[in-house]
């Protein structure tokens, strides 16, 4: 395990998801997803965390690992449609991963993604992580619509308002 990895989860504290994203940006981000469901077939699950449990330390779990954890504890694969897209942020690690379930991962490939991460990360970097979450629900939306556009009244099978670990 890379020691300063560790160190670092171990050194932050667990309440920095809740620093990063303060009350008045949870319901901004919790707005536009609401909003960019409205929009198309997906249901959107973004999660951010703070430092890593100790258990997922110790078994050097990567952030891309824990987001598949996340993707199945939340639902986010259980979906009627199979479209459902986890948006992951790990904070200790500066990384931002993003799961579509199969249904949309049929039409859209992984770099459509990583290129949302990467943007997300930049903004992160510049400590825009409220502009950073609604510029990459922007660019999910979008994509969405595009290739899932919505059909009618859906129910929201996902909760709208962010998760923070």
């Amino acid at each position: 395990m890379n020691s300063a990895r560790m160190l670092k989860h171990l050194l932050t504290p667990g309440w920095l998801a809740h620093r990063a994203f303060r009350p008045a940006d949870v319901a901004a981000v919790t707005a536009a997803v609401a909003a960019s469901e409205d929009s198309h077939r997906g249901e959107l699950c973004i999660v951010a965390e703070g430092p890593l449990p100790i258990g997922r330390l110790l078994s050097h779990q990567s952030p891309r690992a824990r987001a598949l954890e996340l993707f199945g504890r939340l639902g986010v694969w259980d979906t009627r449609e199979n479209c459902g897209v986890l948006v992951y942020v790990q904070l200790v690690d500066r990384r931002v991963e993003i799961l579509a379930d199969r249904g949309i991962a049929a039409k859209l490939g992984q770099s459509d993604w990583d290129s949302i991460c990467r943007e997300m990360e930049a903004a992160f970097r510049a400590g825009a992580y409220r502009r950073g979450v609604l510029d990459a629900v922007e660019r999910v939306t979008r994509l969405l619509s595009l290739h899932f556009p919505a059909r009618g009244k859906k129910s929201n099978e996902l909760p709208d308002r962010p998760v923070l670990l």
